[in-house]
């Protein structure tokens, strides 16, 4: 079996598994209790742990009451490293971390292999650090899933939820997109547009731009699924790395979002 080894384990996060299970342990115990309706999505960032792992707690924190019922989990994360048109699966059967292997869901990238914006590219996978640091917050709150890696490149909304929309399943299925927020603006200028990035994202706005999200491709198409099955989304957390580790002059934002069908009265 072809596995995918950790491209930025000892970079991004801790590359000891035992450091590691304790580090994601910390952060999920320093944020708030679960979320009082399953998620059906998130959005969470995916920078080196001590700058948004505590964003990212936020999110994954939210599952612990319903992480029996999720067996997979369809983890979106924009391209870094290598370009690629459409949404790119890798070659690869698993995908390694410091805590061990996860099996990729055959029956999920069967049911997407046949759409033409789908590709399958080890090279775009291999050094992309987007998708792989969701993997140890994932696997300490779920156990046991299996995974269907995108990374995605220049893809419109409607190409994304195309894909999204033949993988959405039921309460067994998670849709996570990796994204940070804007990039290496002065801390109260990054506020002003990451807190308008925000807005737009409740307001299911599939027009966010590259420069405002990393992730705005496989975002919009979130969104644009989440407008046609109702859901409703929610500002998790909000901050940048002025206010985690790193310094004010230029910072990068990190912002977390649950999205779940709306309560009814």
């Amino acid at each position: 079996m072809k596995t995918r080894p950790p491209a930025v384990a000892g970079m991004f996060y801790p590359g000891d598994a035992r450091t590691l299970s304790a580090t994601v342990d910390h952060l999920l115990a320093g944020v708030g209790a679960g979320f009082d309706t399953p998620p059906k999505a998130l959005i969470v960032p995916h920078a080196g742990y001590v700058y948004s792992g505590s964003t990212a707690a936020t999110a994954y924190a939210g599952l612990a009451p319903w992480a029996d019922a999720i067996r997979r989990v369809v983890l979106l994360g924009p391209t870094h490293r290598v370009a690629v048109d459409g949404l790119a699966l890798p070659g690869a059967a698993a995908f390694a971390t410091p805590l061990g292997d996860i099996a990729l869901d055959a029956a999920g990238i069967a049911a997407i292999a046949d759409l033409p914006q789908v590709v399958v590219s080890d090279r775009v996978h291999a050094q992309e650090h987007s998708l792989e640091v969701h993997l140890p917050f994932l696997q300490r709150v779920l156990g046991d899933f299996t995974l269907v890696p995108l990374a995605v490149g220049h893809a419109g909304p409607e190409a994304v939820a195309e894909v999204l929309d033949r993988l959405w399943g039921g309460p067994e299925t998670l849709i996570v997109v990796s994204s940070d927020l804007s990039h290496f603006l002065p801390y109260a200028a990054a506020q002003q547009v990451d807190r308008n990035t925000c807005r737009h994202i409740l307001q299911r706005d599939t027009h966010i731009r590259p420069e405002q999200a990393c992730g705005a491709y496989p975002i919009n198409g979130l969104l644009l699924a989440a407008t046609r099955r109702g859901l409703q989304p929610t500002l998790l957390h909000l901050c940048n790395s002025g206010d985690t580790a790193g310094d004010r002059d230029r910072v990068v934002g990190y912002a977390a979002f649950s999205f779940a069908e709306a309560a009814h009265a």
